[in-house]
């Protein structure tokens, strides 16, 4: 099949676009929304060799991989509107673009306090890639059956960057230093970037639709501040000054952005969110599967990486590969749920995947301590089972029980459901583990930047303090995912097989 590709930007339109084209511009978007996935845990496996080239403590360690999701939450809930009133093509030039840019910052950073800065760019990068990447592939393939096909893809290429983040960081680790794991993104960047200047249909801006940045900005506010009182109070060297500063900015954050969103409403414009949306308790129910799946995996991926390199003496390559196992079975666990929901429904797949993942973890526990280490693997390949039977539906039940007038906001709902069971498992757990280690561990290696596991005389007690550290947050994570299991199945009573929007009609067979 022929076709021209180099056709001019003001005589494109979706409509005329061949499959060819089509299908070739679906690959760029996959590449971009690959690097936002992979970018969230690429650096699982690199925490530990910049804690040895950069010096950083644990705290910096968790505001350097929270940087991205503390401002990629932020600001996704107001960038698809914007992506609206200027066009998604643009919105996605310009966050590739800056992705590149971001990724060459980090890459050269000389302090922990430039990479964290680096980080929040890459966030608002992805910010303004993802909500473009699925608008366009609604744009561009205009046939129901070709766009499903096309986001079941995305979901998937969304899944396997975040699962390829740890193996990618562990093998460049392998043979290079960590500056690589930001300096992988670059000539991807700019194969999107070219790719799109080639392929992207018309830019397609409606200045109809009004943009609040005061919304994103008063909902960044209230993350960062939630973010750092929970990681001050895991903090055994608490700054009280701070904290208090802290929960001052997030309180004051999450109230004004509550007044913004009903100031928005009576002056008749569309606000970012309105709460209203979640007394759909199908609505509210995904958002909680979404938020608590990805606690749990991203939890454990990270948690386990850690314990892994620090503790157990596993390469960088051989920590990702370990994970690996959870996040792998996660693809086709989320393809197959997703293809037989309507056979089985929502409470089958989400409740029965958490109980899958609550088992995986309780035997993991166990395994952990009394079992050769295949077993182990065996517990996180069920972990992934039980995340891929959640995520496969829980995405349906958001986008389709909310009303067509309220279809944009829910889709951020979506995105920001993922990314922030992301951020809050960051910071929950990372904030924990070093403080049930430093509870634990003799007091001349409770603060070692290398938790005193090399340590000539306290090696052995480091470790051991290591490992119950890293039981105590799993425990926590198996108690949250039998927590949405009972959460969930409450909200998907009568296990239905179809989304159901609010005036009662099927949005999805």
């Amino acid at each position: 099949m022929s076709t021209t590709l180099h056709i001019p930007d003001h005589v494109t339109t979706t409509a005329s676009l061949s499959p060819a084209r089509r299908w070739g511009f679906l690959v760029l978007l996959s590449l971009g929304l690959f690097l936002v996935g992979a970018d969230n845990s690429i650096l699982y496996t690199a925490l530990p060799e910049l804690r040895a080239q950069l010096h950083t403590t644990d705290l910096e360690g968790l505001w350097i991989i929270n940087a991205y999701p503390l401002v990629l939450c932020g600001l996704l809930l107001g960038t698809g509107t914007l992506g609206d009133r200027i066009g998604h093509r643009l919105m996605f030039t310009i966050g590739v673009t800056t992705f590149g840019i971001g990724s060459l910052l980090a890459a050269l950073a000389p302090n922990a306090e430039y990479l964290i800065g680096a980080r929040a760019v890459l966030g608002v990068a992805a910010a303004t890639m993802m909500p473009a990447t699925l608008a366009l592939i609604s744009q561009i393939f205009p046939d129901e059956r070709e766009r499903s096909t096309a986001i079941g893809i995305w979901v998937s290429v969304a899944v396997v960057g975040s699962a390829s983040g740890p193996v990618l960081g562990g093998l460049l680790l392998e043979h290079y230093s960590w500056h690589s794991v930001f300096l992988i993104n670059v000539p991807v960047a700019a194969i999107a970037l070219t790719g799109t200047l080639i392929f992207a249909p018309l830019n397609m801006p409606n200045r109809n639709r009004k943009w609040d940045f005061a919304s994103s900005l008063m909902a960044m506010f209230a993350m960062v501040g939630g973010v750092m009182v929970v990681k001050e109070l895991a903090n055994p060297d608490r700054t009280w000054q701070l904290m208090v500063g802290a929960l001052a900015v997030g309180v004051v954050g999450a109230v004004a952005f509550a007044r913004r969103q009903h100031f928005l409403r009576s002056v008749g414009r569309e606000p970012l969110l309105e709460f209203g949306i979640f007394r759909n308790r199908m609505f509210a129910g995904g958002t909680v599967a979404a938020v608590l799946a990805m606690f749990v995996m991203a939890g454990a991926e990270m948690m386990t990486t850690q314990r892994y390199q620090t503790a157990g003496g596993f390469t960088p390559l051989e920590a990702g590969l370990l994970v690996a196992s959870a996040a792998l079975p996660a693809i086709p666990a989320s393809v197959l749920g997703g293809a037989y929901l309507h056979k089985v429904g929502f409470r089958a797949l989400i409740s029965g995947g958490f109980l899958v993942i609550a088992a995986g973890l309780a035997v993991g526990l166990w395994a952990f301590a009394h079992a050769p280490l295949w077993v182990f693997v065996l517990c996180f390949v069920a972990i992934g089972t039980g995340a891929g039977m959640v995520m496969s539906v829980s995405s349906t039940a958001i986008i389709g029980s909310a009303p067509a007038s309220k279809a944009g906001m829910a889709s951020s709902v979506e995105e920001v459901s993922y990314e922030f069971g992301t951020l809050l498992s960051v910071a929950v757990l990372g904030s924990l583990m070093p403080l049930f280690y430093a509870l634990r561990a003799p007091e001349e290696v409770a603060h070692d930047p290398d938790h005193g596991v090399n340590h000539p005389v306290f090696g052995a007690d480091a470790v051991a303090a290591y490992d119950t550290a890293y039981q105590a947050v799993l425990l926590i994570a198996c108690v949250i995912a039998l927590v949405g299991a009972v959460v969930t199945a409450r909200c998907f009573r009568g296990n239905p097989r179809a989304a159901v929007v609010q005036d009662g009609t099927h949005a999805h067979q």
